[in-house]
Protein backbone atom coordinates (compact mmCIF):
# COMPACT_ATOMS: atom_id res chain seq x y z
CA UNK A 1 0.00 0.00 0.00
CA UNK A 2 1.13 3.46 -0.84
CA UNK A 3 0.50 6.61 1.16
CA UNK A 4 -1.19 9.17 -0.92
CA UNK A 5 -2.07 12.07 1.58
CA UNK A 6 -1.26 12.82 5.32
CA UNK A 7 -1.86 15.91 7.62
CA UNK A 8 -2.03 17.20 11.21
CA UNK A 9 -3.56 19.62 12.92
CA UNK A 10 -2.00 21.73 15.26
CA UNK A 11 -2.86 23.81 18.34
CA UNK A 12 -2.03 26.76 19.66
CA UNK A 13 -2.00 29.06 23.17
CA UNK A 14 -0.39 31.71 24.17
CA UNK A 15 -1.18 32.24 27.40
CA UNK A 16 -2.65 29.61 29.92
CA UNK A 17 -5.24 29.44 32.46
CA UNK A 18 -3.05 31.87 34.97
CA UNK A 19 -2.16 34.02 31.99
CA UNK A 20 1.44 33.10 31.92
CA UNK A 21 3.16 33.36 28.38
CA UNK A 22 3.62 29.55 27.03
CA UNK A 23 5.47 30.24 24.38
CA UNK A 24 6.78 33.56 22.67
CA UNK A 25 3.85 35.80 21.88
CA UNK A 26 3.21 37.51 18.92
CA UNK A 27 4.63 41.04 17.82
CA UNK A 28 1.12 42.60 18.77
CA UNK A 29 1.09 41.31 22.39
CA UNK A 30 3.63 44.26 23.02
CA UNK A 31 0.74 47.04 22.47
CA UNK A 32 -1.06 47.40 25.38
CA UNK A 33 -3.37 49.50 23.93
CA UNK A 34 -4.52 47.03 21.75
CA UNK A 35 -4.35 44.40 24.68
CA UNK A 36 -6.70 46.53 26.81
CA UNK A 37 -8.97 47.46 23.80
CA UNK A 38 -9.60 43.71 23.50
CA UNK A 39 -10.09 43.25 26.98
CA UNK A 40 -12.75 46.04 27.26
CA UNK A 41 -14.68 44.64 24.20
CA UNK A 42 -15.14 41.10 25.81
CA UNK A 43 -16.03 42.67 29.66
CA UNK A 44 -18.42 44.94 27.45
CA UNK A 45 -19.78 41.55 25.83
CA UNK A 46 -19.92 40.42 29.14
CA UNK A 47 -21.86 43.61 30.65
CA UNK A 48 -24.62 42.92 27.66
CA UNK A 49 -24.76 39.10 27.86
CA UNK A 50 -26.06 39.75 31.78
CA UNK A 51 -28.31 42.57 31.07
CA UNK A 52 -30.07 40.99 28.00
CA UNK A 53 -30.69 37.89 30.86
CA UNK A 54 -32.07 39.82 33.34
CA UNK A 55 -34.15 41.24 30.56
CA UNK A 56 -35.66 38.03 29.37
CA UNK A 57 -35.97 36.92 32.96
CA UNK A 58 -38.22 39.65 33.44
CA UNK A 59 -40.20 39.53 30.60
CA UNK A 60 -38.72 42.50 28.39
CA UNK A 61 -36.65 40.50 25.80
CA UNK A 62 -37.24 37.54 24.09
CA UNK A 63 -35.26 34.29 24.11
CA UNK A 64 -31.37 34.82 24.60
CA UNK A 65 -28.34 33.15 23.48
CA UNK A 66 -25.63 33.45 26.40
CA UNK A 67 -21.96 33.71 24.87
CA UNK A 68 -20.43 33.75 28.97
CA UNK A 69 -16.85 32.11 28.36
CA UNK A 70 -16.53 32.29 25.25
CA UNK A 71 -16.20 35.91 24.38
CA UNK A 72 -12.86 35.47 23.25
CA UNK A 73 -13.68 33.55 20.25
CA UNK A 74 -15.78 36.61 18.77
CA UNK A 75 -13.88 39.33 19.86
CA UNK A 76 -10.58 38.10 18.79
CA UNK A 77 -11.75 37.41 15.26
CA UNK A 78 -13.77 40.39 14.94
CA UNK A 79 -10.62 42.51 16.24
CA UNK A 80 -8.58 40.76 13.17
CA UNK A 81 -11.11 41.88 10.42
CA UNK A 82 -10.61 44.90 7.85
CA UNK A 83 -14.07 47.16 8.48
CA UNK A 84 -14.30 46.34 4.73
CA UNK A 85 -14.59 42.09 5.46
CA UNK A 86 -17.76 40.99 5.96
CA UNK A 87 -19.17 38.60 9.22
CA UNK A 88 -21.88 36.33 9.25
CA UNK A 89 -22.41 35.84 12.70
CA UNK A 90 -24.55 32.53 14.38
CA UNK A 91 -26.17 33.30 17.41
CA UNK A 92 -23.87 33.64 20.05
CA UNK A 93 -21.57 36.35 18.68
CA UNK A 94 -22.37 39.72 19.84
CA UNK A 95 -18.75 39.82 21.41
CA UNK A 96 -17.79 40.03 17.59
CA UNK A 97 -20.90 42.04 16.38
CA UNK A 98 -19.92 44.54 18.99
CA UNK A 99 -16.49 45.07 17.82
CA UNK A 100 -17.81 45.32 14.01
CA UNK A 101 -19.77 48.19 14.92
CA UNK A 102 -23.27 47.24 15.50
CA UNK A 103 -24.61 49.40 18.94
CA UNK A 104 -26.00 48.15 22.48
CA UNK A 105 -29.62 49.49 21.61
CA UNK A 106 -28.99 47.51 17.98
CA UNK A 107 -28.23 44.13 19.91
CA UNK A 108 -31.56 44.57 22.04
CA UNK A 109 -33.43 45.36 19.70
CA UNK A 110 -32.99 42.16 17.70
CA UNK A 111 -33.47 40.19 20.95
CA UNK A 112 -36.61 41.98 21.74
CA UNK A 113 -37.64 40.86 18.64
CA UNK A 114 -37.54 44.11 16.61
CA UNK A 115 -36.05 43.73 12.75
CA UNK A 116 -34.52 47.61 13.19
CA UNK A 117 -32.12 45.95 15.22
CA UNK A 118 -30.74 44.45 12.27
CA UNK A 119 -30.58 47.70 10.38
CA UNK A 120 -26.61 48.35 11.70
CA UNK A 121 -25.59 51.78 12.14
CA UNK A 122 -22.31 51.02 11.50
CA UNK A 123 -21.09 47.55 9.72
CA UNK A 124 -23.82 48.06 7.16
CA UNK A 125 -22.99 44.88 5.09
CA UNK A 126 -22.56 42.50 7.76
CA UNK A 127 -25.27 40.10 7.66
CA UNK A 128 -27.61 39.65 10.67
CA UNK A 129 -27.65 37.10 13.11
CA UNK A 130 -28.32 33.59 11.84
CA UNK A 131 -30.80 31.47 14.24
CA UNK A 132 -30.40 28.09 11.97
CA UNK A 133 -28.00 26.14 12.72
CA UNK A 134 -25.21 26.06 9.59
CA UNK A 135 -27.27 28.20 6.91
CA UNK A 136 -25.20 31.15 7.10
CA UNK A 137 -22.21 28.85 6.09
CA UNK A 138 -23.56 28.79 2.19
CA UNK A 139 -24.12 32.77 2.75
CA UNK A 140 -20.70 32.98 3.89
CA UNK A 141 -19.54 30.84 0.81
CA UNK A 142 -21.38 32.90 -1.49
CA UNK A 143 -20.58 36.34 -0.22
CA UNK A 144 -16.62 35.38 -0.68
CA UNK A 145 -17.12 34.26 -4.25
CA UNK A 146 -18.72 37.75 -5.04
CA UNK A 147 -15.79 39.68 -3.48
CA UNK A 148 -13.63 36.84 -5.48
CA UNK A 149 -15.39 37.42 -9.01
CA UNK A 150 -14.75 41.29 -8.35
CA UNK A 151 -11.66 41.10 -7.52
CA UNK A 152 -11.84 42.77 -4.22
CA UNK A 153 -9.10 42.71 -1.63
CA UNK A 154 -11.68 41.54 1.26
CA UNK A 155 -12.50 38.40 3.11
CA UNK A 156 -15.95 36.99 4.54
CA UNK A 157 -15.76 35.52 8.23
CA UNK A 158 -18.17 32.61 9.47
CA UNK A 159 -18.94 32.57 13.11
CA UNK A 160 -20.46 29.05 13.67
CA UNK A 161 -20.51 26.31 16.63
CA UNK A 162 -19.53 22.55 16.73
CA UNK A 163 -23.09 21.60 16.34
CA UNK A 164 -22.98 23.28 12.86
CA UNK A 165 -20.34 21.69 11.62
CA UNK A 166 -22.71 18.29 11.86
CA UNK A 167 -24.81 20.12 9.20
CA UNK A 168 -24.97 19.76 5.89
CA UNK A 169 -24.82 23.32 4.81
CA UNK A 170 -22.02 23.64 6.64
CA UNK A 171 -20.29 20.40 4.47
CA UNK A 172 -21.74 21.60 0.80
CA UNK A 173 -20.19 25.40 1.96
CA UNK A 174 -16.48 23.98 2.53
CA UNK A 175 -16.76 22.10 -0.53
CA UNK A 176 -17.45 24.61 -2.73
CA UNK A 177 -14.84 27.87 -0.33
CA UNK A 178 -12.03 24.82 -1.37
CA UNK A 179 -13.32 23.96 -4.83
CA UNK A 180 -12.98 27.58 -5.94
CA UNK A 181 -10.41 28.81 -3.43
CA UNK A 182 -12.56 31.63 -1.91
CA UNK A 183 -11.45 34.15 0.37
CA UNK A 184 -13.27 32.96 3.50
CA UNK A 185 -12.22 32.07 7.48
CA UNK A 186 -14.58 29.43 9.28
CA UNK A 187 -14.27 30.16 12.82
CA UNK A 188 -16.13 27.29 15.19
CA UNK A 189 -16.88 28.00 18.28
CA UNK A 190 -16.49 24.34 19.81
CA UNK A 191 -18.28 24.82 23.41
CA UNK A 192 -18.47 21.20 23.55
CA UNK A 193 -22.38 21.36 23.75
CA UNK A 194 -24.89 21.13 20.53
CA UNK A 195 -28.03 22.42 23.04
CA UNK A 196 -28.04 18.96 25.02
CA UNK A 197 -25.05 17.05 22.58
CA UNK A 198 -21.96 17.09 23.93
CA UNK A 199 -19.36 16.96 21.41
CA UNK A 200 -18.25 13.34 21.61
CA UNK A 201 -22.10 12.35 20.51
CA UNK A 202 -21.39 14.60 17.25
CA UNK A 203 -19.03 13.19 15.79
CA UNK A 204 -16.60 10.45 15.68
CA UNK A 205 -13.37 12.71 14.23
CA UNK A 206 -11.18 13.59 16.38
CA UNK A 207 -11.08 17.38 15.72
CA UNK A 208 -13.36 19.28 14.17
CA UNK A 209 -10.63 21.54 12.45
CA UNK A 210 -9.95 18.09 10.21
CA UNK A 211 -12.99 18.32 8.84
CA UNK A 212 -11.73 21.38 6.13
CA UNK A 213 -8.99 18.88 5.37
CA UNK A 214 -11.48 17.16 3.17
CA UNK A 215 -12.60 19.95 1.44
CA UNK A 216 -9.48 21.06 0.56
CA UNK A 217 -7.72 23.73 2.84
CA UNK A 218 -6.26 23.81 6.13
CA UNK A 219 -7.49 23.13 9.41
CA UNK A 220 -5.75 23.85 12.83
CA UNK A 221 -7.05 24.58 17.11
CA UNK A 222 -6.28 27.00 19.14
CA UNK A 223 -7.26 27.93 22.66
CA UNK A 224 -10.52 29.79 22.03
CA UNK A 225 -10.12 31.06 25.73
CA UNK A 226 -7.51 32.53 25.08
CA UNK A 227 -7.78 35.80 22.91
CA UNK A 228 -4.07 36.33 21.91
CA UNK A 229 -3.53 33.31 20.35
CA UNK A 230 -7.39 33.28 18.58
CA UNK A 231 -6.60 36.79 17.49
CA UNK A 232 -3.10 35.68 16.21
CA UNK A 233 -4.45 32.74 14.18
CA UNK A 234 -7.21 34.68 12.78
CA UNK A 235 -5.11 37.63 11.65
CA UNK A 236 -2.79 34.70 9.90
CA UNK A 237 -5.85 33.26 8.07
CA UNK A 238 -7.43 36.45 6.79
CA UNK A 239 -3.72 37.38 5.27
CA UNK A 240 -3.57 34.08 3.34
CA UNK A 241 -7.02 34.47 2.06
CA UNK A 242 -6.31 37.89 0.93
CA UNK A 243 -3.35 37.00 -0.64
CA UNK A 244 -5.05 34.04 -2.54
CA UNK A 245 -4.46 31.45 -0.23
CA UNK A 246 -8.20 30.19 0.04
CA UNK A 247 -10.62 29.50 3.16
CA UNK A 248 -9.20 28.27 6.48
CA UNK A 249 -10.90 26.67 9.34
CA UNK A 250 -10.14 27.59 13.11
CA UNK A 251 -11.56 25.34 15.45
CA UNK A 252 -11.74 27.66 19.03
CA UNK A 253 -11.32 25.17 21.86
CA UNK A 254 -13.55 26.54 24.49
CA UNK A 255 -16.67 25.54 26.90
CA UNK A 256 -20.45 26.69 27.00
CA UNK A 257 -20.13 27.50 30.96
CA UNK A 258 -24.53 29.45 30.79
CA UNK A 259 -27.68 27.23 29.16
CA UNK A 260 -27.73 26.75 25.57
CA UNK A 261 -30.34 29.73 25.53
CA UNK A 262 -32.60 31.02 28.61
CA UNK A 263 -35.15 28.53 27.16
CA UNK A 264 -32.93 25.92 28.49
CA UNK A 265 -32.16 23.90 31.47
CA UNK A 266 -28.48 22.24 31.27
CA UNK A 267 -28.76 20.56 34.84
CA UNK A 268 -30.92 17.98 32.86
CA UNK A 269 -28.11 16.71 31.18
CA UNK A 270 -25.07 17.99 32.78
CA UNK A 271 -24.17 18.60 36.33
CA UNK A 272 -22.06 21.00 38.18
CA UNK A 273 -19.21 18.82 38.89
CA UNK A 274 -18.91 18.46 35.20
CA UNK A 275 -18.95 22.72 34.37
CA UNK A 276 -16.77 23.62 37.80
CA UNK A 277 -13.61 22.85 36.30
CA UNK A 278 -13.59 25.09 33.45
CA UNK A 279 -14.40 28.57 34.89
CA UNK A 280 -10.55 28.25 35.68
CA UNK A 281 -10.03 28.91 32.10
CA UNK A 282 -12.54 32.32 31.68
CA UNK A 283 -10.71 34.44 29.22
CA UNK A 284 -11.49 37.60 30.83
CA UNK A 285 -9.50 37.33 34.03
CA UNK A 286 -6.81 35.14 32.17
CA UNK A 287 -6.04 38.30 30.15
CA UNK A 288 -6.66 40.96 33.23
CA UNK A 289 -4.14 38.85 34.67
CA UNK A 290 -1.50 39.31 31.76
CA UNK A 291 -2.33 42.90 31.29
CA UNK A 292 -1.66 43.49 34.89
CA UNK A 293 1.65 41.55 35.05
CA UNK A 294 3.03 42.80 31.12
CA UNK A 295 1.16 46.19 31.28
CA UNK A 296 0.58 47.71 35.03
CA UNK A 297 -3.44 46.62 35.09
CA UNK A 298 -4.34 48.16 37.90
CA UNK A 299 -7.20 47.85 40.35
CA UNK A 300 -8.56 51.55 39.24
CA UNK A 301 -8.60 50.72 35.75
CA UNK A 302 -10.54 47.99 36.47
CA UNK A 303 -13.15 49.64 38.31
CA UNK A 304 -13.26 52.27 36.17
CA UNK A 305 -13.51 49.78 33.16
CA UNK A 306 -16.38 47.88 35.33
CA UNK A 307 -18.23 50.75 35.88
CA UNK A 308 -18.51 51.92 32.05
CA UNK A 309 -19.50 49.07 30.76
CA UNK A 310 -22.49 49.19 33.08
CA UNK A 311 -23.13 52.06 32.62
CA UNK A 312 -23.19 51.90 28.47
CA UNK A 313 -25.37 48.66 28.98
CA UNK A 314 -27.97 50.09 31.33
CA UNK A 315 -28.09 53.27 29.10
CA UNK A 316 -28.59 51.20 26.00
CA UNK A 317 -31.29 48.72 27.96
CA UNK A 318 -33.51 51.86 28.62
CA UNK A 319 -32.78 53.23 25.40
CA UNK A 320 -34.66 49.89 23.81
CA UNK A 321 -37.18 49.73 26.39
CA UNK A 322 -38.46 53.13 25.90
CA UNK A 323 -38.70 52.30 22.09
CA UNK A 324 -42.60 52.00 20.61
CA UNK A 325 -43.59 48.38 19.62
CA UNK A 326 -43.64 48.61 16.10
CA UNK A 327 -47.37 47.42 14.73
CA UNK A 328 -47.78 43.96 13.31
CA UNK A 329 -47.67 44.74 10.37
CA UNK A 330 -44.19 45.89 10.70
CA UNK A 331 -43.23 42.02 10.53
CA UNK A 332 -43.05 42.23 6.52
CA UNK A 333 -41.55 45.29 6.42
CA UNK A 334 -37.77 44.26 6.48
CA UNK A 335 -38.43 41.42 4.38
CA UNK A 336 -37.94 42.16 0.77
CA UNK A 337 -37.09 45.52 -0.69
CA UNK A 338 -40.41 45.03 -2.96
CA UNK A 339 -42.58 42.76 -0.94
CA UNK A 340 -44.27 39.36 -3.21
CA UNK A 341 -47.92 39.74 -3.94
CA UNK A 342 -49.20 37.22 -1.36
CA UNK A 343 -46.67 38.74 1.24
CA UNK A 344 -47.89 42.42 -0.11
CA UNK A 345 -51.91 40.60 0.59
CA UNK A 346 -50.91 39.04 3.84
CA UNK A 347 -49.58 42.80 5.14
CA UNK A 348 -52.60 44.58 4.22
CA UNK A 349 -54.38 42.08 5.55
CA UNK A 350 -52.91 42.36 8.89
CA UNK A 351 -52.96 45.98 8.73
CA UNK A 352 -57.13 45.96 8.12
CA UNK A 353 -57.15 43.57 11.27
CA UNK A 354 -54.92 46.07 13.38
CA UNK A 355 -57.48 48.62 12.07
CA UNK A 356 -60.43 46.78 13.17
CA UNK A 357 -59.18 45.76 16.05
CA UNK A 358 -58.81 49.41 17.17
CA UNK A 359 -62.39 50.15 16.13
CA UNK A 360 -63.38 47.78 18.86
CA UNK A 361 -61.82 48.60 21.33
CA UNK A 362 -62.97 52.35 20.88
Amino acid sequence: MTTVATFEIGFSRCLDQDGEATAPLPEFAADAALLKSLYRDMALARAFDAKAIALQRTGRLGTFASCLGQEAVGVGAAAAMRPEDVLLPSFREHGAMLVRGVTLREAFLFWGGDERGCDYSGPRQDFPISVPVGSHAAHAAGVALAMKLRGEDRTAVCLLGDGATSKGDVYEAMNLAGAWMLPVLFVVSNNQWAISLAREGQTAAETLAQKAIACGFGGEQVDGNDVIAVHAACLAALQRARQGGGPHLIEAITYRLSDHTTADDASRYRNDDAVSPHWAADPIPRLRSYLTTAHGWSKEQEEALIAECRDLVDEAADSYLAEPAEPPAAMFDHLYAELPKPLAAQRAAALARGRAGEGSNG
